[in-house]
């Protein structure tokens, strides 16, 4: 089943705009990449962050005053999602709309926190008011009261590939007439030992980013999203096979498609989306599109991020199918083509 892309939305480091982030990364703009540190050691690390200022409108709501900039993300990624599409807050297709949150590492600010008293003072130390904002599904739990959405709702964890697995499971819920509607958000945010973390295993040499991107999916719309189904791999050395099985799956579905947009991050992703295009897509021009230059390493939320740019791309650029690969460093490979809709 192919099903459509009603609305787009996100919140990034470069702005919260369609128009206006697409702009910039057309302009050659990229995102500032500033230090953070580590206070035990004084480590210092270089991330790139969300400016406040586009989501601290969000103060106001009382049940999100005391969130994680996690929540802040996703909610204001999902409003402007909603409102793309043309669906109005808190109207009856709320009934029909459910909620499916994609996220990596999750509200890692305040689990820090939460364990640094523990350990620090001792576990009668530990703060109530944090531990709510630990748990992965936090945000999604925001998300639908804020849309006023008390029927489905789902959390799904997983690496940058987790996007499209929601996007999955949207499709699952509208061919099985269980929603009408998915509204599905990927995010992340950051904190030093975030940074820290994935610098010492070595996952990224492009700087950690924080943001969200979401798409309300249905059964109309402006573009097609089809999927290819996540293909698992071991090792580094295995993952090639992995792009290779999924990019097997949509070649065998289509004749050719016009551009990629590219998942590159500086390592051995890299090697094996290249090697896979090369063989299922060949004669495929240079990417269009690097949205982690100008962004940075997104994790959960870089998958729909590409999905956006892709998108954007054929609505501006012209074309009518792009490739968007993504390859996570928890050993899981997807692919997806958008489709504009004639």
């Amino acid at each position: 089943m192919s099903i459509r892309i009603a609305g787009m939305g996100w919140v990034t480091p470069l702005g919260a705009d369609l128009e206006t982030v697409w702009q910039r990364i057309a302009n050659g703009d990229v995102a500032e990449a500033k230090p953070m540190s580590n206070p035990e050691t004084g480590r210092v690390h270089h991330c790139i962050q969300v400016p406040p200022k586009l989501v601290e409108h969000l103060a106001r709501n009382p049940r999100l005053r005391r969130s994680s900039a996690i929540s802040y993300f996703a909610v204001a990624a999902a409003l402007r999602a909603m409102s793309n599409a043309g669906i109005e807050i808190g109207s009856r297709a709320a009934e029909r709309t459910a909620v499916i949150f994609g996220v990596s590492d999750g509200g890692v600010i305040y689990t820090r926190k939460f364990y640094d008293q523990i350990v620090k003072q001792g576990a009668n130390a530990a703060s109530p008011l944090l531990f709510p904002e630990t748990v992965y599904n936090a945000p999604a739990s925001h998300l639908a009261a804020q849309l006023g959405i008390d029927g489905s709702s789902y959390t799904l964890v997983g690496d940058a590939s987790v996007g499209l697995s929601a996007v999955q499971l949207g499709e699952q819920l509208l061919a099985l007439g269980e929603a009408d509607h998915c509204v599905v958000v990927a995010c992340e945010e950051l904190d030093w030992i975030l940074c820290e973390a994935y610098r010492d295993w070595r996952f990224t040499r492009t700087p950690l980013a924080e943001g969200a991107a979401a798409l309300v999916l249905s059964r109309s719309g402006r573009f097609s999203i089809e999927t290819a189904g996540a293909a698992p791999f071991m090792s580094q050395r295995e993952a090639g096979a992995a792009v290779d099985q999924v990019l097997e799956r949509l070649a065998s579905r289509v004749g050719s498609v016009d551009f990629m947009v590219s998942c590159d991050n500086g390592t051995f992703i890299d090697r094996a989306v290249a090697a896979g295009v090369n063989r299922w897509f060949p004669g495929l021009p240079e990417p269009a599109s690097h949205p982690k230059r100008a962004l940075g390493e997104m994790l959960a939320a870089g998958g729909l991020v590409n999905l956006i740019f892709a998108a954007l791309r054929l609505e501006k650029a012209g074309g009518s199918r792009a490739l968007v690969p993504v390859v996570g460093f928890n050993h899981q490979a997807d692919a997806a083509l958008v489709e504009m809709v004639r």
